[in-house]
């Protein structure tokens, strides 16, 4: 463990990464250990030992939550934690991003740029808050969408129908959503009154990202679950537009924040779009009953359209499966599939272009021992 590491214990740190900073960086004795705290613009914050740097991320593929090797600084180039950093003047070199520790889990959606590549939205996660607001026509959809993501990152997903205080019928749709949600703790929560809060921060462990649309309170929510954190931790919120019920985005960034028990929050920024990116297995465990006909079905190459034999039309002709469910599995099936697919067509032309350029340098080089 670092020296004075009580500041960085507060986001997460252990004997076990200790470990594995002590085994990656064992000839890099001008780094030190930390955390990300949030990233914009080719630079971070991260939590060191002694306070909170400003750093050079070094790397496009940084992500809040990750833990890092940066460049070691003097006192005069850190901050106390859970303040804003502070640019100083000092004999030493701008801090720098030096290395990412492997991650034990990352959230991954196919990029909102539309690029063949996946997006990380939060690393090093253990819990997955989805929310939705209760108080208003509930996706099941998204939720679905937003649970494959969060079991594909091997973190452990909970569901938050939000705002229950003021649902028409919440005990409906808590039944509703727990059907879609095999596995996964759903609860009914109230910011305003309390309501299932205390249940809520039980069962949540670790670093917990919470996910969801704009409007469906999760700033609220994070507030509430932070308590008596400082108050320049203290997220921003926003009313929902009274003409169509969906948010503002009260938050632009992802943000980690430690909070009661040795925990840490990522809140987010409401999310539009939540593509499928390398997500079969956590397809497969969103929609267990349908991943339980697949294994019965007579054909291993079964479609599940019209074949015979197929176990999963049959349960479908029986009534015994959901239509609108199978026809979300197929959806982020095909998404799924899609996106890998355009993975592959750019990994093969960035080779196909090394190949050529390899081609070149060699014909130029041959070219020039004959003059």
């Amino acid at each position: 463990m670092p020296e004075n590491s009580t500041l960085l214990t507060e986001y997460g740190w252990n004997a076990t990464l200790s470990e594995t900073f002590d085994a990656l960086l064992v000839n890099s004795p001008d780094t030190e250990p930390g955390r990300v705290i949030r990233v914009d613009r080719g630079q971070c914050d991260v939590a060191v030992a002694t306070g909170t740097v400003r750093a050079l991320s070094g790397s496009n593929s940084l992500c809040t939550g990750d833990w890092v090797a940066v460049s070691k600084v003097t006192r005069a180039n850190t901050t106390p934690a859970n303040t804003t950093p502070v640019n100083t003047t000092s004999e030493t070199e701008t801090p720098t991003v030096t290395s990412i520790l492997p991650r034990s889990s990352s959230i991954v959606r196919s990029s909102a740029s539309g690029k063949s590549e996946g997006q990380v939205l939060a690393a090093n996660v253990d819990t997955v808050v989805i929310t939705t607001a209760s108080d208003g026509d509930v996706d099941l959809g998204r939720i679905e969408r937003l649970l494959a993501l969060a079991w594909e990152s091997g973190a452990t997903p909970v569901v938050a129908l939000t705002k229950s205080d003021a649902a028409p019928d919440i005990s409906a749709v808590l039944a509703e959503v727990s059907a879609i949600a095999p596995g996964a703790t759903v609860l009914a929560v109230s910011a305003e009154t309390s309501e299932g809060m205390d249940i809520l921060d039980a069962v949540l462990d670790g670093t917990v990202a919470i996910l969801g649309p704009s409007g469906a309170g999760k700033s609220t929510l994070a507030n509430a679950l932070l308590g008596d954190t400082a108050a320049s931790c203290v997220l921003e919120m926003g009313r929902v537009r009274a003409g169509d019920g969906k948010g503002r985005h009260t938050t632009v960034t992802r943000e980690l924040i430690p909070f009661s028990g040795g925990r840490t929050l990522i809140d987010t920024p409401g999310l539009r779009g939540v593509g499928m990116w390398n997500a079969g297995e956590g397809i497969d465990k969103t929609f267990p009953e349908i991943e339980e006909l697949i294994s019965a079905c007579r054909f291993s190459d079964c479609a599940h359209n019209s074949e015979p034999g197929c176990a999963v039309v049959g349960a479908l002709e029986r009534g015994d499966i959901d239509e609108r469910r199978l026809r979300s599995y197929r959806k982020l099936q095909r998404e799924n599939a899609w996106n890998a697919a355009r993975s592959d067509a750019r990994l093969q032309a960035e080779r196909t272009r090394e190949i050529k350029v390899l081609s070149r340098r060699i014909k130029d080089h041959y070219r020039g021992r004959r003059q």
